[in-house]
């Protein structure tokens, strides 16, 4: 395989190497950021509507098809 000028100049160290793409590796991040922030928020829904479970009644609970047992078995999911 041939190299180009411009690779056989940069390999012998006559012109400097392209600098890092910045602004790339800050778009990564902030994806990155974002899909963080979008998980938390599931999790903290998942666990409200669990608390839910706990505060409601044998007689609403029986409404949706759910024990208080079952209810409780899905409050203590991770």
């Amino acid at each position: 395989m041939r190299l180009d000028r411009a690779a056989a100049q940069r390999l012998a160290g006559q012109v400097p190497a392209p600098p890092v793409r910045t602004t790339t590796i800050l778009q990564a991040l902030h994806a990155q950021c974002i899909a963080a922030a979008k998980w938390i928020a599931r999790q903290m829904e998942k666990r409200r509507g669990r608390l839910a479970l706990l505060e409601m009644t044998d007689e609403q609970l029986k409404d949706i098809g759910l024990s208080r047992g079952q209810a409780y078995s899905e409050f203590r999911r991770r």
